[in-house]
């Protein structure tokens, strides 16, 4: 009898093991395998370099074997004075980002899925993504050649039309409108579409009903569609939240570069880190900025997710 209840248990256990798992769903993993060898090879073992910050490297010693430093790097890269600049630049422009894009890609899901030509959805649906195609460097050219101060498109028409022409690129007062509209034309066609993925998913009885009861399309929109779209928002923000230490990098380059003038302004972790790796060559003060930069953003992807889940632990990501 305990033979084969232990018999019994041991064909259970392998039944339920990890192997069985693997063999029933083998096609899945197979799926899934080039996404996690892609993740090993450029996100976990690349981690190892995060010794790189308590390390003063040089090129003889490598990576493992130059000397140890402590929290030296962090003490440079805080005594600089521009940790606390950089810092500030890159929470406040990514909030900017998030609140703009937010607002525009729900407000384009309603709307497209509001329309009624299928061909005429598919078009603006079509001319709202191309954006998300178009490489930083092309954007860079562009706005520079509308808004170059002797010959760009916009200062000429100004001078054609007896005005005075504006130089944006020594007055940081216009980046901060110009940038997050820039970041809203390039990403909002991506984020309409997740969020029309999760409108069509919707039950249309209830508009059927809101319907039947005289609700006009602002009532179905606003008591209905946004409320349903609470979740798809909820976790879509926790998941730009953990990103909210992790700057446009590309746009800042490409479109402000090393322009003195707007540095102060336009400065954030991920160019700072950048110009201290290609002219000053720091690479521990480069990864003592970048190690701030990952565990700033865990604490507070941790702390934002935990406040969520006090409210209501169904929009929570764990």
């Amino acid at each position: 009898m305990i033979c084969s209840i232990t018999t019994k248990g041991v064909a259970e256990l392998k039944k339920n093991g990890f192997w069985y798992e693997i063999k029933k769903n083998k096609i899945l993993y197979a799926m899934f395998l080039p996404v996690a060898i892609y993740y090993i090879l450029f996100a976990y073992i690349p981690m190892g370099g995060i010794v790189l910050a308590f390390k003063e490297f040089n090129y003889r010693d490598g990576i493992l074997f130059s000397p140890w430093n402590g929290f030296k790097n962090f003490e440079y890269f805080f005594a600089s004075g521009r940790a606390w600049l950089v810092t500030k630049n890159t929470i406040l422009y990514n909030l900017a980002f998030l609140a703009a894009y937010t607002v525009f890609s729900v407000a384009c899901a309603i709307f497209i899925a509001e329309l009624a030509g299928k061909i005429f959805k598919k078009f603006i649906q079509s001319v709202m993504f191309l954006p998300y195609f178009v490489s930083w460097v092309v954007v860079a050219a562009m706005m520079y050649n509308f808004f170059n101060y002797d010959y760009g498109l916009i200062n000429t028409l100004i001078k054609n039309l007896g005005g005075e022409p504006i130089d944006i690129y020594s007055n940081p007062t216009y980046w901060y409108f110009l940038l997050p509209m820039l970041y809203v034309w390039k990403w909002v066609g991506y984020g309409s579409v997740l969020y029309l993925a999760a409108i069509m998913g919707f039950d249309e009885e209830c508009y059927e009903a809101a319907i039947i009861d005289g609700a006009n399309i602002f009532q179905r929109i606003f008591y209905i569609t946004i409320p349903m779209l609470k979740p798809t928002m909820i976790i879509l923000i926790l998941l730009a939240l953990g990103r909210i230490l992790r700057g446009e990098f590309d746009m800042f380059y490409q479109i402000i570069g090393n322009n003195g003038l707007l540095l102060d302004y336009t400065d954030i972790i991920d160019t700072l880190v950048f110009r201290s790796l290609m002219q000053v060559q720091d690479i521990g003060m480069a990864s003592a900025a970048g190690a701030y930069q990952s565990v700033l953003c865990f604490v507070i992807i941790m702390l934002v997710n935990w406040l969520v889940r006090r409210y209501d632990k169904d929009y929570a990501l764990f």
